[in-house]
């Protein structure tokens, strides 16, 4: 560690993101991402890209793209804010909302990033338990002296509150910030909160093309909320990194934007799939919380889950498992293709 480490970096514990091997080729279920293409104009978009394009900086405002994303949710393009993925969008949350030494509160089990960005910003972070079959109670987040922030459906459990109980916060926190991470949103059943944005103005949503849009390689992420939430967000970007989106990235977010029906398809591929693969996994003998994200989070009686891990990876397999003590022995599964989730439960009942 360099001796020019500030103290406040080197007492960060950064935020360790899902294996990306290169030692051999695996089947890969531990990242969330998509096991299907982008929409075809994204191929499109981006066999017609002029390379020429890209001597001349981005469009800082990101019109086109705010557009069309606004089209998508009936919202004005002034209610929407488009960063490099919904992680740097959730920083600029951190940045623009929340003063050194505020509370912020979100779930014990939950998406990392709220603590590291909580500690990288001098705040004090309030971890709530979650139930103790794993569901968020919202009674536990009413009248808070902090903002808070909560994965809807969360992560890594894939569990979801409905928009009844979204909207129980909001009016339970009127002057504090509630910000609902969407990351997996476009897998639950109508789960999103962007139809209360007009009510409440303290309802920031965070959303990525990442996953239901299978554009992980790309990082395109959105706050949606009142202007004046989203002009905040303008307010720290033009303070820290003017030109966040690339040409190519804008070109790409409009065509998948633009691709409804691509969308569903694919949403439609993955959740049937990933009710199949519970069922089996019962089958099984393991437990299965339900989720509805594109991903499963699963655990065995008869095998801890870094065990299980290690027993997947050396099949060619790759899982994600978590040290913290509540969900120890739980693996994260991504949904893949049906045959890829043919062959994990294939090998599982071997290991079995």
């Amino acid at each position: 560690m360099s001796r020019f480490l500030g103290k406040a970096a080197a007492a960060l514990a950064p935020y360790t993101p899902g294996e990306q091997p290169r030692d051999k080729s695996y089947i890969k279920l531990n990242t969330n991402e998509s096991p299907y293409p982008p929409a075809p104009g994204v191929a499109q978009a981006v066999v017609g890209f002029d390379a020429e394009e890209l001597r001349l900086y981005p469009d800082p405002e990101v019109t086109a793209l705010r557009h069309a994303m606004a089209q998508c949710h009936g919202l004005a393009p002034e209610q929407v804010f488009v960063g490099g993925g919904s992680d740097e969008v959730l920083g600029y949350i951190f940045m623009a909302f929340f003063d050194k030494g505020d509370k912020v509160y979100f779930p014990d089990i939950t998406y990392g990033f709220y603590q590291v960005y909580a500690q990288l910003c001098g705040l004090e972070a309030v971890r709530l338990p979650l139930r103790e079959d794993y569901s968020l109670d919202p009674a536990d987040y009413r009248g808070l002296d902090g903002h808070i922030v909560v994965a809807n459906p969360n992560a890594p459990t894939g569990m979801a509150l409905t928009v009844a109980q979204v909207e129980e916060l909001l009016r339970a926190n009127p002057g504090r910030l509630v910000v609902v991470d969407e990351a997996y949103v476009d897998f639950s059943d109508g789960r999103s909160a962007v139809p209360l944005i007009q009510r409440y103005d303290n309802l920031l949503v965070v959303q990525t093309y990442s996953k239901s849009r299978a554009l992980a390689g790309m990082r395109i992420g959105s706050g949606l909320g009142q202007k004046p939430l989203v002009a905040a967000l303008e307010r720290i970007k033009y303070s820290f990194n003017p030109y966040n989106l690339d040409r190519l990235s804008i070109a790409v977010g409009i065509a998948a934007a633009e691709d409804d029906s691509y969308l569903c398809q694919t949403v439609e591929r993955i959740t049937a799939t990933r009710e199949r693969t519970a069922c089996a996994l019962e089958e099984l003998g393991f437990q299965v919380l339900p989720s509805e994200a594109n991903f499963l989070f699963a655990r065995h009686p008869a095998l801890g889950g870094f065990a299980l891990y290690e027993r997947l990876k050396a099949a060619g397999i790759l899982v994600r498992q978590f040290s913290q003590r509540r969900i120890k022995d739980f693996v994260r599964i991504s949904i893949g293709t049906p045959e890829e989730m043919e062959q994990l439960l294939t090998t599982l009942r071997r290991i079995l």
